[in-house]
C-alpha cells in the first residue's frame, strides 16, 4: 500500500515571505537616495500650528506661513546638540534675509531663551511645542529639522538633521531664490 504524502502550505510560507523581503530591500535600495527620510507634505499645505508662547514672542499661525514669502520653519531645542552646530548657519541665512520661523520643541522655555541669548535669535518669531503635538503633524523624526515653505503655505523641502553650509547651497538656496510654482 503506497501513501501518498501531501506537503503543507506552510512550508511555502518562509520562501514567499523571503521573497517579498527582497523585493522591498531591492526598491529600497535603488530610490534616488536611499538616506533620504520621506516626507508626505511636500506639495501640500502646511499643517495646523497648535504653538504656545514662548517667553513673551507670541506664536505664529499658519496665516503667518501664507503671507506671499517663502520662509524656513525650522523645529529646534536648547538640549539638541546639533541645533547647536547648525545654528551659524540659521544666523547667516537670517542675516541675508531669510524669514526663519523657529519651534521650541519640547524645552524648557528658560533654557530655550538661554540659547537664544547665547547665540543669537535669528528668528522673526518663536512659538513653543511643549507637547510635541505639532512635530507630529509635521511629521518630524527629530530636531532639528528644517522646512521650506512658500508663499503660499505649500511645503517645497523638508530637511531632517542640522543644517550645513553645503545643503544650504544645494538644497534650501535653490527654492529661497526661485520657488516653484505651486497650485494648492
Amino acid at each position: 500500500m503506497s501513501e501518498k504524502r501531501r506537503i503543507s502550505p506552510l512550508l511555502l510560507l518562509p520562501p514567499v515571505l523571503f521573497a517579498g523581503l527582497a523585493a522591498l530591500f531591492f526598491i529600497g535600495m535603488t530610490r534616488d537616495d536611499p538616506d533620504a527620510l520621506p516626507s508626505m507634505l511636500i506639495g501640500k499645505p502646511a499643517p495646523a500650528l497648535a504653538l504656545s508662547d514662548l517667553a513673551g514672542q507670541g506664536p505664529f499661525d499658519a496665516a503667518t506661513l501664507a503671507d506671499g514669502n517663502v520662509k524656513l520653519v525650522n523645529f529646534w531645542a536648547s538640549w539638541c546638540a546639533p541645533c547647536r552646530q547648525e545654528h551659524p548657519e540659521l544666523e547667516t541665512l537670517a542675516g541675508t534675509g531669510v524669514e526663519i520661523y523657529g519651534i521650541n520643541y519640547k524645552d524648557d522655555p528658560t533654557k530655550a531663551m538661554r540659547f537664544l541669548d547665547e547665540l543669537g535669535n535669528p528668528f522673526v518669531a518663536l512659538g513653543a511645542d511643549p507637547s510635541g503635538r505639532t512635530a507630529i503633524e509635521w511629521g518630524v523624526y527629530g530636531v532639528p529639522e528644517t522646512f521650506v515653505i512658500d508663499g503660499e503655505g505649500t511645503v517645497l523641502l523638508r530637511h531632517p538633521g542640522p543644517l550645513t553650509p553645503a545643503i544650504v547651497e544645494a538644497e534650501i538656496r535653490p527654492l529661497l531664490d526661485n520657488p516653484p510654482a505651486t497650485s494648492n
